[in-house]
């Protein structure tokens, strides 16, 4: 009676800090099986690779079909560390099994992460047309939202450093590259001779011969067939591409102070044509 008598007593004294355990206790556990039951996803698309990390570079152990089961067991870099089939383990591109887009089946394409940059934008107008009229941050806008559909259309993580007029700093759009762990960077512009109507045609441009030449040989080999003259790919000491330390390239996709060129530049025809064929090339590089 007198360990009862005691243990009523310490009840009474410490009855609100015992309420205040439990009740943390009670959200603990509530939090625990909210996380449960929202981990578990249904596999929307065919062809899902699982790899033994968070990216493109590691290995694939298998593939997740339309309408299986996994559980989220941990995240990196966007990607989800899964849970699969009696107890085995792999990392798959989140957007790819966490999303509601139509996507039938998954290509090493769709794993990628991919900066499109726009060049220029807010108080940087960048080139000008002969007359003046039209500034090359326009049409390099135009141009990165078309292949951001594109891309997007084969399932591809895509990242734009700006989506509108805004005034983005040089450093901060290779930044946003290496903060994302990108695979592949693409910085997109109009040439402008020091004449107008002088010079024609698009260059492919890439500054680090280890990590980017073979992505800037591979696009630029995509472009052929574009109704202007290709250049080739060359070296570019620009700021985007040089302080970059993902796969990085400059696109000069004609000459904007070039009537005959800009014309072509101007036009939705021409802007889907580019967004095909860096879409392909894309395609080409992840495969290979």
């Amino acid at each position: 009676m007198k360990e009862d008598a005691t243990l009523i007593d310490y009840l009474k004294t410490h009855r609100v800090a015992i309420i205040l355990t439990v009740t943390i206790l009670l959200a603990a556990i509530a939090v625990i099986v909210t996380s449960v039951r929202t981990s578990r996803l249904v596999v929307p698309t065919n062809q899902v690779n699982v790899r033994t990390g968070p990216g493109l570079s590691y290995r694939t152990t298998t593939e997740l079909k339309k309408g299986d089961v996994i559980y989220v067991v941990n995240r990196k870099d966007n990607w989800y560390r899964v849970r699969y089939s009696d107890h085995h383990f792999g990392w798959v591109a989140s957007w790819l099994v966490n999303t509601t887009s139509h996507l039938k089946t998954a290509t090493n394409l769709s794993e990628a992460t991919i900066v499109l940059d726009p060049g220029h934008g807010g108080s940087d107008s960048g080139a000008l047309t002969s007359d003046q009229q039209h500034q090359e941050k326009t049409e390099t806008l135009a141009l990165a939202k078309k292949v951001q559909q594109a891309l997007q259309k084969k399932g591809a993580h895509v990242l734009m450093t700006r989506t509108g007029d805004q005034t983005v700093s040089l450093g901060a759009r290779p930044e946003l590259a290496t903060d994302n762990h990108a695979d592949a960077f693409i910085s997109f512009h109009f040439d402008s001779s020091p004449t107008n109507n002088s010079a024609t045609g698009f260059t492919t441009y890439y500054y680090h011969k280890t990590t980017s030449l073979s992505l800037a040989q591979t696009l630029n080999r995509a472009l052929d067939g574009l109704p202007l003259p290709n250049r080739g790919v060359a070296v570019g000491n620009y700021e985007v591409i040089r302080d970059n330390l993902r796969p990085a390239v400059l696109l000069e996709m004609g000459y904007i102070n070039t009537d005959s060129n800009f014309k072509l530049i101007k036009t939705p025809s021409y802007q889907q044509a580019v967004a095909d064929r860096v879409t392909k090339g894309l395609a080409s590089y992840f495969k290979d």
